[in-house]
């Protein structure tokens, strides 16, 4: 059991012991950050309350993309199964928001049920009304894949203010609410078609603050040939560099997530490489999971102390009885005045701040009289939250993460490549030569030879100085030469025979060639001779 202390005096209570992360923040939320957000209003401006589920819930990947961009097939490719409720067609075939979700059974759960469900985190999208719960459901299957995460497929984006007030529902509000709670965003592009409709920019706009989640994939890359490749990728950063508003490039991963044939198949090894690297992003959501809530209760407990300072300040200029409409109005009006008082008076980042024009209009319909004064102790509370208990509690979260080194997402694809000569790299690099029964240095010995026996070898050896000489002919850093010699010399006597001079000579050629040297010497590299030494 793990325990975390309060060490402030003024708290006097028992000291807390919790027995998980979720356990302290679900605690904490209640009650530290819970009576600030309702006592100014926090959830009809901002999110609605947290309630355990949000605490105890897999981590999520929330698929974002115009129709036809392959987020169906990307959730089948990843589970490697259907699911129920799955429809794939090359015009807009997912109408609703899916969760997908592990179940013992295969089933859907509409959305009216699903949002009365303790156990589910979608209790409080209730607030979204019929009109979205009729387009909500959730497919439950079980896979092992869904055993570590979640995965949501939205409706395809549309292009149009037809289609925008067709749904219904406020799409970007829902994806909003979908994007603070999920743990990875994945926005998914065609090669062949990267214009980005309005209602996409509103929907990327929407995912403000929430960039940190953000990845991009450039679907069914396999289609277009390497030139028009480079420049559909180039359109691609400058069209997301215009919307996502980041000082960082943000990370694009090149593929054809799918399991078709690859048409134009020039570019496997790349979309092999962004592939891995993909699935290493997800596969490390389970372990990073309890950091990301920890994360995003520190974001919400700041948005709600400035939400705070505002709601009090408005509440301070009202006046009692005469020209309540005219003075909101002047309020309204010149709120960009009180941001940035407020930023001087309590010396806040105005990055912290709500969005001005959604705060404005959030404005008109409240009665600016029955808010709520400034409550020292409650914001006290919340800052000796974010001040003591947040720090106490990265101690837990960093024992959680060392009792569970190995909680990865396992099955479906994320199993496809990762043993056997299919596995990304296998038998390139290092890896050339694992399934053949000659030593692979073998072949190029004879060239290794001749330099060999010019570095005037002592007694069958070369010394480390005149190795060197030879070495740093290939220009590679001190650092790289340093890790080579280390894996050739295998019986560490500071020396090199003819072997392990050609080993290393193999290894600077596999260096030289871009691949990366293996962090211990494979057994297929070790020569013939040394193969029976004890390591």
């Amino acid at each position: 059991m793990f325990s975390w202390l309060g060490t402030d005096d003024r708290r006097k209570k028992e000291p807390e012991v919790f027995q998980t992360v979720s356990e302290g923040l679900k605690k904490l939320y209640k009650t530290k950050l819970l009576p600030l957000e309702e006592s100014y209003k926090f959830h009809e401006f901002h999110s609605p309350a947290l309630e355990d589920a949000d605490f105890d819930n897999k981590p999520m990947v929330l698929l974002v993309g115009q129709y036809s961009t392959g987020k169906t097939s990307f959730i089948r490719y990843l589970l490697e199964q259907d699911f129920p409720g799955m429809r794939i067609g090359p015009e807009p075939t997912t109408d609703s928001f899916i969760a997908v979700m592990h179940g013992d059974t295969e089933g859907v759960i509409p959305g009216n049920a699903l949002v009365v469900d303790p156990k589910k985190p979608f209790r409080k999208l209730n607030a979204f009304g019929n009109a979205f719960l009729n387009r909500f459901v959730c497919a439950q299957l079980p896979n092992p894949v869904l055993e570590s995460i979640s995965v949501i497929d939205t409706p395809g984006i549309l292009s149009g203010e037809k289609q925008r007030i067709s749904r219904g529902y406020d799409f970007a509000a829902v994806l909003e609410w979908f994007a603070e709670r999920v743990d990875r965003i994945i926005l998914l592009f065609d090669a062949h078609k990267l214009d980005i409709s309005d209602e996409f920019s509103e929907v990327i706009k929407a995912l403000k603050n929430h960039e940190d989640k953000i990845r991009v994939v450039l679907n069914k890359a396999d289609q277009i040939e390497t030139q028009q490749l480079m420049r559909v990728y180039g359109a691609l950063m400058w069209s997301l560099g215009k919307i996502v508003n980041t000082p960082e490039v943000i990370r694009v991963y090149i593929g054809s997530f799918w399991s078709h044939p690859l048409l134009i198949p020039d570019n496997r090894k790349l979309f092999e490489a962004e592939e891995q690297d993909l699935f290493k992003d997800i596969q490390s959501l389970p372990r990073n999971a309890a950091l990301r809530k920890l994360n995003d209760l520190i974001k919400r407990a700041r948005l709600a102390k400035v939400h705070a300072y505002i709601i009090s300040s408005l509440k301070k200029e009202m006046p009692s009885v005469f020209g309540k409409e005219n003075k909101k109005k002047e309020l309204i009006g010149s709120l960009g005045d009180i941001y940035k008082r407020i930023e001087r008076e309590h010396q806040i980042s105005p990055g912290d701040f709500p969005n001005l024009k959604k705060m404005q209009d959030q404005l008109q319909s409240q009665d600016l009289n029955k808010f709520q004064p400034l409550k020292p102790k409650l914001l006290e509370a919340v800052d000796d939250m974010l001040a003591n208990d947040i720090a106490s509690l990265m101690v837990l979260v960093r024992q959680e993460e060392t009792q569970r080194p190995n909680a990865v997402v396992k099955g479906g694809a994320f199993d496809g490549t990762l043993d056997g000569p299919f596995g990304h790299g296998y038998g390139e690099g290092a890896g050339e030569g694992i399934d053949e029964a000659e030593w692979v240095v073998a072949r190029d010995k004879p060239a290794y030879d001749e330099i060999f026996y010019t570095l005037s070898p002592v007694n069958g050896k070369v010394t480390g100085a005149n190795a060197k000489k030879e070495m740093v002919k290939s220009k590679l850093p001190n650092t790289v030469l340093g890790k080579i010699w280390k894996l050739a010399d295998i019986d560490k006597d500071g020396m090199l025979d003819d072997e392990e001079f050609a080993l290393a000579n193999h290894l600077i050629k596999v260096k030289l060639e871009g691949h990366e040297l293996p962090s211990d010497l494979p057994a297929h590299l070790v020569p013939p001779s040394k193969r029976k030494i004890p390591e």
